[in-house]
């Protein structure tokens, strides 16, 4: 999910790998049966730019991907 993530906001924002995976951080998942509709989240940091780039691109994220397993 990581991987896809940065992949997505490299081709469409630019910048540097290791910037976006430090600014996008863990992703968290949740057991469903606390979180039916969608099972992870993560908490962005960075500059308004790209934390409003990350929380995006994770709102488009939670329509196809709403559930993932650990691994």
């Amino acid at each position: 999910m990581l991987d896809q993530m940065i992949a997505r906001l490299l081709r469409d924002h630019g910048g540097a790998k290791h910037r976006w995976r430090r600014s996008i951080g863990p992703v968290r998942v949740y057991s469903l049966a606390t979180h039916a509709h969608c099972n992870w989240s993560i908490s962005p940091t960075g500059d308004y730019s790209e934390i409003t780039a990350i929380e995006r691109l994770c709102d488009d994220m939670r329509m196809t991907h709403a559930i993932i397993s650990e691994r």
